[in-house]
């Protein structure tokens, strides 16, 4: 096996450059892909799991907040234990975690079990997720970083993107338990891929003095705070709400608490002096943009499929599954053209491939499908791999390796959390939208509207042919369904709009950076 000295973190075992290099980091891709996925795998099987443990239609939403809201914690805080442990003990941990918490899920009985399960499994899953980028620029030689980074584009942008596509098909195949046992095997298949071939570094023991315990728990307030009234807000009319209020007011005051501690304590658990580096400044601002748009198809579509559409789980699944097939075409294509373009070239043309395909579902109907849908998914996926691949690369390539870590932690926190502000953005769109909508069709229809009149006969007729005991109040129920459709189908086309005008303002955020010489992936080039 041979071997290659590339420059590391103080306290890091020399990379290696052979097949055990690309073993373990293939074992960690893995992990970071399961953890990824699971984060959207549950979204077009909600009814089914719904039903298996007896939930409410408003218990229902928290088998994916459980999973969020802790998992956001852990993003930063696997920066600093994989600095004071090493890479191998906190992925090891992390993966292990993660797939007793994916057992304890399937197995729940009761709404509550699942969530607490749920909760286990978002947190001790979310350390594989910031490790692995972190890997790629500090265990990989220079002229191999690159193809890393490649490989986990792929992830971050096809695993929440598959998440309802594998989902439903599992769910159809076998059982809704089974999104969560399938973890097993790829788990254990991590775990001993890691153990054999991750000892990409060595942790410094010195970083568990002066542990800042304080800082910790403000920032789990905050962050779960922040996360909770995202996630939950719009479903609760925002600060109609007492709990939302109450928890804003937290968020603000624990992460004003945070930021101080982490400015005055000698180890900080963050360090936000990183920031002052303007490329990592503009790809955190772009990568919290960018998380509008990854995790804001991931919501629309299989919700606008379902509940429009009418599709079942698998159908949404095969639909879906077109961003996944362009990503992994538009993923060789980017690594060779990250070479011999300039970064912004590539990121303006991605968001702006990427807004087009969105701008296009603008214009739906309640008849859209596979084929209507194939166009929009394709132009956003490519464009999303093109901006994702040259982002990459032009956030960490003027950073030194000692604080690549750090890096990773805060760039994927920024993604989290710009997902779920997009989120709560999008379902307001659909939620107050629809409502606001329906209230103006309603009162346009009324007694001495023709049209209207013209429907509830015709519906009504047809209710009479039917043999219903109540042809009138059936066809006035009807009526009322199909306003109802057509006004969610109107609000569902203005959140593609707002979310292909916030793809395109990511690629003009991209236009403020200062990107490295085309061809160009290392940090070490740079100095």
């Amino acid at each position: 096996m041979t071997v290659a000295t590339v420059d590391a973190a103080p306290g890091a075992a020399p990379a290696r450059a052979g097949i055990g290099l690309y073993l373990g980091f293939g074992a960690m891709v893995l992990g970071q892909f399961m953890a990824f996925l699971d984060i959207q795998i549950v979204a077009s099987s909600l009814q089914q799991i719904q039903s298996g443990v007896g939930a409410t239609a408003d218990e229902i939403s928290w088998v994916q907040t459980a999973y969020i809201v802790p998992e956001v914690v852990m993003i930063p805080l696997a920066a600093y234990l994989s600095r004071l442990w090493g890479t191998r003990p906190t992925f090891l941990l992390s993966c292990a975690g993660f797939t007793a918490a994916s057992v304890l899920v399937g197995l729940s009985t009761s709404i509550e079990m699942m969530i607490v399960s749920r909760a286990l499994q978002g947190f001790l899953g979310g350390a594989m997720i910031p490790t692995v980028f972190a890997t790629a620029f500090t265990a990989f030689p220079p002229e191999k970083r690159v193809a890393a980074s490649t490989v986990i584009g792929m992830v971050v942008t096809m695993a929440p993107t598959l998440g309802p596509s594998i989902g439903g098909w599992i769910t159809d195949t076998l059982d809704w338990r089974w999104l969560f046992f399938v973890n097993v095997i790829p788990g254990a298949v991590v775990m001993a891929g890691v153990w054999r071939y991750g000892e990409f570094d060595r942790g410094d023991p010195a970083l568990a003095k002066w542990f800042d315990w304080p800082g910790l728990a403000a920032m789990a307030v905050f962050l779960m705070s922040m996360q909770f009234v995202f996630e939950e807000g719009p479903g609760e009319r925002w600060f109609d709400s007492e709990l939302i209020v109450y928890l804003t007011v937290l968020a603000v005051a624990s992460g004003i608490a945070f930021i101080w501690r982490s400015h005055s304590h000698i180890n900080p658990i963050i360090d936000f002096s990183i920031f002052r580096n303007r490329n990592f400044l503009v790809g955190s601002a772009f990568t919290f943009v960018m998380g509008v748009n990854l995790f804001g198809v991931s919501f629309l579509l299989p919700l606008f499929l379902g509940r429009v559409g009418g599709l079942s789980a698998g159908e949404i699944g095969l639909t879906m599954g077109v961003s996944g097939l362009a990503m992994f075409i538009a993923g060789p294509i980017c690594g060779r053209l990250i070479r011999v373009l300039d970064l912004r070239v590539m990121i303006v043309g991605g968001m702006g491939l990427a807004s087009i395909g969105l701008w296009d579902a603008h214009a739906l109907t309640a008849e859209w499908g596979f084929h209507e849908f194939a166009v929009v998914q394709a132009l956003r996926s490519f464009g999303t791999m093109m901006a994702m691949v040259a982002s990459q690369q032009l956030t960490m390539a003027t950073l030194p390796p000692h604080l690549v870590k750090n890096a990773s932690g805060l760039l994927n926190l920024s993604r989290n959390i710009g997902g779920a502000l997009g989120l709560a953005l999008l379902s307001s769109i659909i939620g107050e939208g629809t409502r606001g909508r329906m209230i103006e069709m309603s009162a346009r229809m009324n007694a001495a509207d023709p049209q209207a009149q013209s429907m509830l006969a015709g519906l009504t007729e047809r209710m009479t042919e039917m043999g219903v005991a109540d042809p009138e109040g059936a066809a006035r129920k009807a009526f009322s369904f199909l306003v109802e459709k057509q006004a969610m189908t109107i609000e569902f086309g203005n959140a593609f709009a707002v979310l292909a005008v916030i793809t395109a303002v990511a690629g003009v955020i991209a236009l403020t950076s200062k990107p490295p010489r085309p061809g160009v992936a290392t940090s070490q080039e740079m100095h």
